[in-house]
C-alpha cells in the first residue's frame, strides 16, 4: 500500500490566513508582522498587555530514548493538540524550530507527520522567518568583535588560549569542529585554534529562548562569558561592548511565529532545538504568550526525557516560574524492541521476549516523571499497524504498575481524531492539582548537581572527572558561578553517556571531560562522553532527497 509523504499531506491541505488563525488565539492583527499569508511574527509588546491573566494548563510532551525505530514525539504534539481542540478546548502548540543541520542531515524535517502536522512545513523546516540565521550573525559578530579586540592590543588582557567562545553555522559540518584561523600574516589576524559550533548551540541561541523582552535580552548578552585572562578572570561580552549590536540583529527573532496545524490549531514555532547538546527547549516568551491565550498549551522538549524534560523542568519552569500540569511520554513498541536488543528486521514481528527487556527505557522515564518531578503522566504509544494485542496489554500492565495509564495514539493516519483517548487521559491528569518540583537546589556545589542528576535520572552511580573538568569546575566556583543550574550535554541514545547501552542500564559512570559556563543563559554546560557540538552528515543526508521544481514547489522533506 502506497502512502502519501508527509509533505505530500501538508501541500495537498488549504491553509487558512495566519489572520485566522490569530482570530482564533484571540491576537489582534495590529500584533502581527506578516511573512507571506500563512506566517506571521506576533509582537512582544502582547504579552505586556496580557500580563494580568491567569496561565492555564501546561502540557509537556516528552517521550523515552529515540531509536532509529522512530517514536513520533512532534508527531504526538501536535496531534493531541488538534485532539484537544475537537474536544472544544482553546488550545494552542508552543514548538522548538527546526535547524537545518539535521532537516538535511538525518532528520529530513522536523514538523510531525502524517495528518498531525505543522504548516507550511517546507519554509518551517528551511529558513522559515530567519530566527536561526539572526542567531548565527549575532554569534558571528561577538567572535569577530573578540578577534579584533586581541588584534588592536588586548587591552582586557585575553589569553588566546583560553577564548571559549566558538563560530558557528547551522549546518552539520564535521570539518569545523576544530580549525586554527588568523594565518599568512599579522594583517589577517592572530593564529589560534578556533571551532565551530552548530548555531542552535550556541548559547545566544538559549539566551533568546530565556529571555521576556528586549531590556532581557540586553542583559543576558553582556553577561556572556567570551573567555578568560591568564589568571583565570573571565571577560565578557559586556567588557567589548558587544550586547547592544547583537540585540539589533535579534529584535525581529524574539518574537515569537505563529504559523498552524493541518486541523487549524494555532502554533507557536520558536527557539530550542538540540536538547542533547543544549537546553533544547522552545522560547519562554511562546510559551507564556499561550498560556494566556488558551486553555491547555502544548510544548514539547527534545529527545527523551533523561535530556529534553530535565532541563525543561530544572532550567526552563525555574527561569520562568512555570508549573506544569500534566506529562505525556511518547513510546513506540518497536522502539522498545530495539532497546531490548531487537534487530531492524524484528521490530515488526511479534516478541514478548525483546519487548520485556527494553520496556525498562519507559518505566525509568515514568519514574523520572512521576517521583523525581512529583508530576502526573500518561505514556501515549504511537501505534503501528504491526503492533499486537498481547504486545499493547504487555506495556498497559507494566504502565499500570507503576499507576500511569497508556492511551494508544493514531494521529498519525488520523489527525486530531486519532488522539482523542490521549486527550481525555491529559484532561483528566490536568485536572488535580500536583507535587511539582525541582531535582535539585541551586545551592548544592556543581559536583553534587551533576552527580544528582546522574543518579536520579540517569541511574547511574556517579560521575567521573577529567582532570580538565575538574579545573573547569574550580575557576567557575572561584569567579561565583557555582549557583547555575546544570545543562548536560549527552547521547540522547542511552540513559548513560554511552549510545550502546540501550534499555535501562546499570552500574555505570558518566565521564565528564569539560565544565563550562553559559552565564548569559544562566546555566553551567556539561559535556560528557563523546558527545560534539557540531554535529556531522551521515553517509546518505537527507539533502540528496531534497528538490525544488521550476514552480518552486519542494520535494523530499519529510
Amino acid at each position: 500500500m502506497n502512502y502519501k509523504s508527509d509533505i505530500e499531506i501538508a501541500q495537498s491541505k488549504e491553509l487558512k490566513h495566519i489572520y485566522e488563525i490569530a482570530e482564533k488565539a484571540g491576537i489582534d492583527k495590529d500584533y502581527l508582522e506578516l511573512y507571506g499569508n500563512y506566517k506571521a511574527k506576533v509582537n512582544y509588546n502582547l504579552l505586556e498587555n496580557l500580563k494580568d491573566r491567569k496561565d492555564c494548563k501546561l502540557i509537556l510532551v516528552t517521550a523515552i530514548n529515540p531509536t532509529p525505530a522512530g517514536e513520533g514525539k512532534t508527531t504526538t504534539t501536535v496531534g493531541l493538540c488538534d485532539a484537544l481542540s475537537r474536544l472544544g478546548k482553546k488550545t494552542m502548540i508552543a514548538l522548538r524550530e527546526p535547524s537545518l543541520g539535521p532537516v538535511f542531515g538525518i532528520k529530513g524535517g522536523a514538523t510531525g507527520g502524517g495528518y498531525a502536522q505543522v504548516v507550511p512545513m517546507e519554509d518551517i523546516n528551511l529558513h522559515f522567518t530567519g530566527d536561526i540565521h539572526a542567531i548565527g550573525a549575532a554569534n558571528n559578530l561577538l567572535a569577530a568583535m573578540i578577534d579584533n579586540h586581541v588584534y588592536h592590543g588586548n587591552d582586557l588582557g585575553l589569553d588566546t588560549r583560553k577564548i571559549t567562545w566558538k563560530r558557528c553555522i547551522d549546518m552539520n559540518d564535521r570539518q569545523l569542529r576544530f580549525i586554527v584561523d588568523g594565518l599568512n600574516g599579522r594583517t589577517n589576524g592572530v593564529p589560534r585554534e578556533d571551532g565551530f559550533d552548530i548555531t542552535v548551540a550556541s548559547e545566544v541561541m538559549a539566551i533568546l529562548c530565556l529571555s521576556r523582552n528586549i531590556e532581557e535580552l540586553k542583559e543576558k548578552l553582556r553577561n556572556i562569558v567570551v573567555g578568560y585572562t591568564k589568571d583565570d578572570v573571565p571577560v565578557t561580552a559586556g567588557q567589548l561592548k558587544a550586547e547592544r549590536a547583537m540585540a539589533a540583529l535579534l529584535k525581529d527573532a524574539l518574537k515569537p511565529n505563529l504559523v498552524q496545524t493541518l486541523e487549524g490549531t494555532p502554533a507557536f514555532i520558536h527557539g530550542g532545538p538540540f536538547a542533547n547538546i543544549a537546553h533544547g527547549c522552545n522560547s519562554i516568551m511562546a510559551t507564556q504568550m499561550a498560556l494566556k491565550l488558551a486553555d491547555y498549551v502544548v510544548t514539547e522538549a527534545g529527545f527523551g526525557a533523561d535530556l529534553g524534560a530535565e532541563k525543561f523542568f530544572d532550567i526552563k519552569c525555574r527561569a520562568a516560574g512555570l508549573k506544569p500540569s500534566a506529562v505525556v511520554i511518547v513510546a513506540t513498541v518497536r522502539a522498545l524492541k530495539h532497546h531490548g536488543g531487537a534487530s531492524k528486521n524484528e521490530l515488526g514481528t511479534e516478541n514478548l521476549e525483546y519487548l520485556e527487556k527494553g520496556i525498562p527505557n519507559l518505566l525509568k522515564h515514568i519514574e523520572n516523571i512521576t517521583v523525581n518531578f512529583g508530576l502526573p503522566a500518561v505514556v501515549a504509544i504511537n501505534r503501528f499497524p504491526t503492533d499486537t494485542d498481547a504486545e499493547l496489554d504487555f506495556i498497559r500492565q507494566k504502565c499500570k504498575e507503576l499507576g500511569v495509564n497508556v492511551a494508544l495514539s493514531e494521529v498519525w493516519a488520523e489527525g486530531g481524531e486519532g488522539g482523542i483517548e490521549l486527550a481525555n487521559e491529559v484532561i483528566k491528569l490536568a485536572s488535580s492539582d500536583n507535587e511539582f518540583k525541582y531535582l535539585y537546589d541551586l545551592d548544592e556545589p556543581i559536583v553534587s548537581k551533576i552527580e544528582t542528576i546522574i543518579k536520579k535520572i540517569y541511574g547511574g552511580d556517579g560521575a567521573d572527572f577529567a582532570p580538565s573538568a575538574i579545573k573547569d569546575i574550580q575557576r567557575l566556583e572561584a569567579n561565583g558561578y557555582d549557583k547555575l543550574p546544570i545543562c548536560m550535554a549527552k547521547t540522547q541514545y542511552s540513559l548513560s553517556d554511552d549510545q550502546k547501552k540501550l534499555g535501562r542500564p546499570t552500574g555505570f559512570n558518566v565521564s565528564i571531560r569539560n565544565v563550562k559556563v553559559s552565564a548569559g543563559a544562566g546555566f553551567i554546560v556539561v559535556l560528557t562522553g563523546e558527545i560534539m557540538t557540531m554535529p556531522g552528515l551521515p553517509k546518505v543526508p537527507s539533502a540528496e532527497k531534497i528538490d525544488v521544481d521550476p514552480a518552486g514547489r519542494i520535494t523530499g522533506l519529510f
